[in-house]
């Protein structure tokens, strides 16, 4: 039976294993974190598209036991005027619209199912280095230990050790000149959601909400900011992140500047970084998946969707073609333009959150936005995003 070492326990990873499992390969799971945590990583939306990878797994229903569906988005201007309405999924479909989870439930349903297939799961597994022969390839972790097979798949994130084996003169990745900033609220008063979250065009800032039925707010918000390294981001503490988009969305409709006073638990801060082309996916017997070779911008809900997609191809392709190095390059060669028109429309988007400061200019893309927005929800030219169908030569995913 031939052996995959995965890096990275976060979705891709379990993905993978599952899909590989299923095909006929013996997986192990590498992860560099040393447990999980119930809010790391906030929340996310899983896309119709990423639905359906779960639903081959048979594990959409239960990541939905935990999920905000959200079909619809609602848009804002920063006086509280209503812009309009665009689906988040298939136009004129909402019943096969995304979801909205905590990233570790995603992670979370996942593991589950690892562990009940037998899969092996290593925490505290930090990749070090790689090493490949004719034989297989290894590879080592920081904490001294190894382990070998067949071949490697690189689930690593956008700060990927595995791309960088697989081509030292990899592109960094881009910042895209925002942060993220979320967390968790609760407002007295605050009605739930239903199907729907909330984007604010505020005054100085873009923001956006739902309200879950226990009354559990998701928020976050996307500040134009100078480039700032992620230890500098630790250095500030959670109080001052608030009282920065306190200031900043101060002038902002109800229920914005209620929900950041009412802000509880961790504020996650990072920067959104994008990956428009990386041109190396593998070498030899390793290969990399989701935002190690396209990590995009989550302005376009689709970065775990787009990395489901790939683990679903990548074993598909192991499994219907015997040599691994033939199966990575029809791998990328079926994954390569979807992903890459993905980041850029989601780079698309991001353009759209930078706030002027032109009253002008404000005034104008809030008299021309409605007009815009007034047929979305009839639109369809989106509607491939999210009916994306993981296909290749041979037989069907699952069977």
């Amino acid at each position: 039976m031939p052996t995959a070492l995965i890096i990275g326990g976060g979705v891709a990873g379990p993905a993978a294993a599952l899909f590989l499992q299923s095909a006929g390969w013996e997986v192990e799971i590498f992860e560099a974190r040393s447990a999980p945590d119930a809010f790391g990583g906030l929340f996310l939306n899983v896309a119709t598209n990423g639905l359906a990878v779960l639903e081959t797994l048979g594990l959409r229903d239960r990541l939905l036991a935990d999920g905000h569906l959200s079909p619809y988005m609602e848009m804002w201007s920063g006086r509280g005027r209503k812009l309009g309405t665009v689906p988040n999924g298939p136009a004129g479909e909402p019943a096969r619209g995304s979801v909205v989870v905590r990233r570790e439930w995603l992670n979370s349903v996942l593991r589950e199912a690892t562990d009940a297939a037998g899969i092996r799961f290593r925490w505290d597994a930090r990749l070090e280095r790689i090493e490949q022969s004719d034989a297989g390839v290894t590879a080592y972790f920081t904490d001294g230990t190894s382990a070998t097979g067949d071949i490697l798949i690189g689930c690593d994130g956008i700060g990927s050790p595995t791309r960088r084996w697989i081509d030292p003169a990899a592109p960094d990745p881009d910042y895209s000149g925002l942060l993220s900033i979320g967390g968790f609220a609760r407002v007295d008063g605050l009605a739930p959601t239903p199907l729907t979250q909330h984007m604010v065009f505020g005054a100085r800032g873009f923001f956006g909400y739902l309200v879950r039925d226990d009354g559990t707010v998701y928020w976050f918000a996307n500040p134009a900011r100078a480039e700032i390294d992620r230890d500098e981001i630790r250095a500030v503490p959670d109080e001052a992140w608030l009282d920065e988009l306190r200031t900043m969305h101060a002038d902002d409709p109800y229920p914005v500047p209620q929900i950041l006073d009412a802000a509880t638990g961790a504020v996650g801060v990072y920067g959104i970084y994008e990956l428009p082309h990386v041109p190396h996916w593998h070498r030899g017997r390793v290969v990399a998946v989701g935002d190690a070779v396209h990590a995009t911008s989550p302005s376009a809900g689709q970065g775990a969707s787009l990395a489901l997609e790939d683990a679903a191809v990548l074993a598909t392709c192991l499994r219907d073609e015997p040599d691994h190095e033939r199966a990575f390059a029809r791998y990328e060669s079926i994954r390569r333009r979807r992903a890459e028109e993905v980041v850029a429309y989601a780079r698309a988007i991001s353009g759209q959150k930078t706030v002027t400061s032109s009253k002008f200019a404000v005034m104008v893309r809030d008299a021309l936005l409605p007009l815009f927005l007034r047929g979305a929800m009839r639109d369809t030219r989106n509607n491939h995003l999210y009916n994306h169908v993981v296909a290749t030569e041979g037989r069907p995913l699952g069977d």
